[in-house]
C-alpha cells in the first residue's frame, strides 16, 4: 500500500518542485488519512524532496541547452565570445594608432 501511495505521488509530481512547507502539509495528511508512522513519512518527505530536485535539475539542463540552442539559431554570440571580440578590436584599434604615428 505505501509503495503504492509513493509510486503515485512521485509520478504525480514529474517536475514540479515542492517547497518544504507544502511538502511537510503533505505528508501530514497522508499520515492521517493512511495511518503512516512518523519514520514513514519522514522517509516519503525525503523522497518526494530528492524527487523534486532532481527533476529542478533535469529541469534547468533542459532549459540551459534550449537557452543555448536557440542562441545558435539566431546567431547570438555567447558574453565570453563578446568580451573576446572586444579586446581584439581594442588590440587592433591600439595597433592602429600606432602605425598612424
Amino acid at each position: 500500500m505505501i509503495e503504492m501511495i509513493e509510486k503515485t505521488l512521485l509520478a504525480g509530481i514529474g517536475a514540479l518542485s515542492l517547497t518544504q512547507k507544502k511538502a511537510e502539509e503533505l505528508i501530514d495528511e497522508l499520515q492521517k488519512q493512511f495511518n503512516l508512522s512518523e519514520d514513514k513519512g519522514r522517509e516519503l518527505l525525503a523522497k518526494l524532496q530528492e524527487t523534486a530536485k532532481e527533476n529542478q535539475s533535469r529541469l534547468e539542463e533542459l532549459a540551459r541547452e534550449e537557452v543555448r540552442k536557440a542562441s545558435e539559431r539566431l546567431g547570438l554570440v555567447t558574453a565570453e565570445e563578446f568580451e573576446k571580440l572586444r579586446k581584439k578590436v581594442h588590440q587592433l584599434e591600439k595597433q592602429l594608432k600606432e602605425s598612424g604615428k
